[in-house]
């Protein structure tokens, strides 16, 4: 054998030989297997949605046509529980402190976080600190944050009054009066929850091409015309999707007023999942509060289907 022959030889011999396919059975079996595998992990999230979600939801639905006390077999009422609820005194009250609460969240909660998202997005230095900060109240447990602004608002020794007195300012009741009490706690969930909302609208400003910023100032725009032209048209899905979150949010507020003012005073805080809690916990009256609960479920239900068709029109008409 020549030398190129040994060469072509020990060269064929390092080339790795390229196994053959598996047979059409296995690949089958395989995936099948894999397809198991998946359907699993999916059983498992629907049985825990289904235990925890879906049943009570379901159950609430059939007590609110019952006359229901634990350990006591139900009995069929009908709609006598919503007319009871209907008829309550508090049931106004609660209804108004929560749209109220959630016009008041709107104007301050969702302004307040756009904002500072602009003004993270410039930022050139410090950037991960400020982050952190801005989302540090998201990290703190709900309870541990109402009582901290719990003794914030103390009248007599709490650090907000100590500061205006400080400053030589008039002191006021904050969460005590039944003028100041659901705005304090609108002051509350807005520093509370905006951390998240904060890094959402983060991440979609920085998904902006810069190209249409630099358009824009080539045209002659300035700070406010780039907002109103190329960023809020940019962010829109995102606003309009958080907008939407937000309101389902606030309509289901419970900690702040439960935590830090009870309802009172003189029910000025009040709200439609704090008279949910009364009716069950307080006054034992499982049929009530699942009665109070499927009204606010329909009208949630309802706006966000108004609210979803209207801003898909808004998009196809653009």
């Amino acid at each position: 054998m020549t030398k190129t022959a040994e060469q072509q030889t020990a060269r064929a011999a390092a080339v790795p030989s390229i196994p053959a396919p598996p047979p059409a059975g296995d690949r089958r079996r395989r995936r099948l297997a894999d397809q198991a595998r998946a359907y699993a992990f999916l059983l498992g999230g629907l049985v825990c949605f289904a235990l925890f979600s879906w049943y009570p939801a379901i159950r609430a639905i059939v007590i609110a046509f019952q006359k229901y006390t634990p350990g006591s077999p139900p009995e069929w009422v009908g709609t006598a529980n919503f007319t009871r609820v209907w008829h309550d005194p508090e049931f106004t009250a609660a209804w108004r402190n929560t749209l109220t609460f959630t016009l008041l969240a709107l104007l301050l909660g969702f302004a307040i976080p756009f904002v500072l998202a602009l003004v993270l997005n410039e930022l050139r230095h410090w950037k991960a600190f400020f982050r952190v900060v801005v989302y540090l109240p998201v990290m703190i447990p709900p309870v541990v944050s109402a009582l901290l602004w719990k003794w914030f608002y103390d009248p007599g020794a709490g650090l907000a009054n100590e500061t205006l007195r400080f400053l030589h300012l008039p002191t006021s009741n904050w969460s005590n009066g039944t003028d100041t009490a659901l705005i304090s706690l609108v002051v509350v969930a807005t520093w509370a929850n905006m951390g998240g909302t904060v890094l959402i609208y983060l991440a979609a400003l920085q998904s902006i091409p810069g190209e249409l910023y630099e358009a824009a100032e080539l045209d002659g725009a300035n700070l406010l015309q780039r907002i109103r032209h190329v960023t809020v048209p940019q962010t829109r899905f995102v606003i309009l999707m958080l907008m939407l979150l937000q309101i389902i949010a606030t309509m289901q507020v419970f900690t702040e007023p439960f935590v830090i003012t009870g309802g009172g005073p003189e029910n000025a805080t009040v709200t439609v999942l704090y008279l949910i809690y009364k009716y069950a916990f307080l006054y034992n009256d499982f049929g009530g509060a699942c009665a109070l609960s499927v009204m606010l479920l329909v009208l949630l239900g309802a706006f966000s289907a108004v609210y979803l068709r209207l801003t898909r029109s808004g998009e196809e008409d653009a």
